[in-house]
């Protein structure tokens, strides 16, 4: 859920709660185009960034999908990176007029954006990665994550782990959405180590997303009570959440990428969200012609995952390299749910 600096959390919600306000960032509009070899005879496709690139791995990775694809279809991509609300619409109609074969887009930003192109470009391909429009669409092709299995593990390694047999969570919201990623950490905890007890904390206020000191006081409130393992799902504010459990000499877990480098020794794991991989199949999924669906992807497709079972694990600066029979456990709850044994409950499952 750290898609970006700002936030971490909002992916979650751009999951499953496709119609949340859009963002504003305070830069100006900036376009970076990159295109593949001019007059081929193969597809196009354009990604459309929320923000920009630059170091964020999230989107570096769905920029690396969208380039994998135009190879197998020796074709051209182009990237457009916004930087604010402005630039999003912009950026949006800047790839309707180039008329690609898929316009690709990163976000809960541009649900309504992509839901009015939609209609009135009925022939215009949109896939939409963790996030979706609110009414279905012949032409627009969702990727979402089941975000609460690579939780469920998380959690197992913190019930492993754990030596005071208390874990929790600092999480954005009280909402089913939000709750992938507490609920199922304490239910990967229990099912290692039965005696855990478990606890969330909610940052709220008018900022959650972007709070670090509310973050913070959160986790100050669940480690005072002896808690030594959290899961950091406070968007922005998970920073707090590190430095808190820094301080107390507690453990916690990141989100989307491998958070461990901010804060290393103190983060345990992350839960990454692939989107390259979401890129790449839905990709497929579109120019197969199999669009205006919504498609999750969880353990068994690749798209979710933990930095520990990840190749480069030893150096990720990751607490989790140092427990190799944590990670050994861990694996084989992976395939007990890959194989469809074991089943990880969704909060936000109606």
């Amino acid at each position: 859920m750290l898609r970006r600096s700002r936030r971490t959390l909002q992916l979650v919600a751009a999951t499953t709660l496709m119609v949340t306000a859009a963002t504003a960032c305070n830069a100006a509009a900036k376009t970076d185009a990159s295109d593949g070899a001019s007059g081929s005879s193969g597809k196009s496709f354009t990604l459309v960034t929320p923000d920009a690139v630059g170091q964020n791995e999230f989107l570096k990775l769905a920029v690396t999908g969208v380039k994998a694809a135009a190879k197998t279809h020796d074709g051209t991509e182009k990237v457009y990176e916004s930087t604010d609300t402005a630039s999003q619409q912009q950026n949006v109609q800047a790839a309707v007029d180039t008329s690609p074969n898929v316009i690709v887009l990163v976000g809960f930003e541009f649900a309504d954006i992509v839901a009015q192109q939609a209609k009135a470009h009925p022939k215009q391909q949109f896939l939409m990665i963790d996030a979706c429009t609110t009414k279905t669409f012949t032409n627009v092709t969702c990727a979402v994550f089941r975000e609460h299995e690579g939780v469920y593990l998380a959690g197992a390694e913190a019930g492993l782990l754990s030596k005071s047999g208390k874990v929790g969570a600092v999480d954005v919201l009280d909402t089913p959405q939000f709750r992938r990623y507490s609920d199922p950490f304490a239910a990967g905890a229990k099912k290692v180590a039965a005696k855990t007890s478990a606890s969330t904390r909610f940052v709220g206020g008018q900022s959650p997303f972007d709070d670090s000191a509310r973050a913070k006081e959160q986790a100050d409130s669940l480690l005072s009570k002896g808690t030594d393992q959290i899961m950091a799902a406070a968007a922005a504010g998970n920073y707090g959440v590190f430095e808190a459990a820094k301080a107390k000499g507690a453990f916690a877990y990141g989100v989307d990428v491998n958070q461990c480098v901010s804060s290393p020794g103190t983060v345990v794991d992350n839960v990454i969200k692939k989107t390259d991989v979401a890129v790449e199949k839905g990709v497929e999924q579109v120019l197969a012609g199999r669009t205006g669906t919504s498609v999750s992807y969880g353990l068994k497709e690749g798209g979710i995952s933990l930095t520990g079972l990840e190749a480069g694990v030893d150096s990720s600066k990751c607490v989790i390299a140092q427990h190799k029979d944590v990670l050994a456990k861990v694996k084989a709850l992976r395939d007990q749910i890959v194989s469809g044994e074991l089943k990880v409950d969704d909060p936000a499952a109606s």
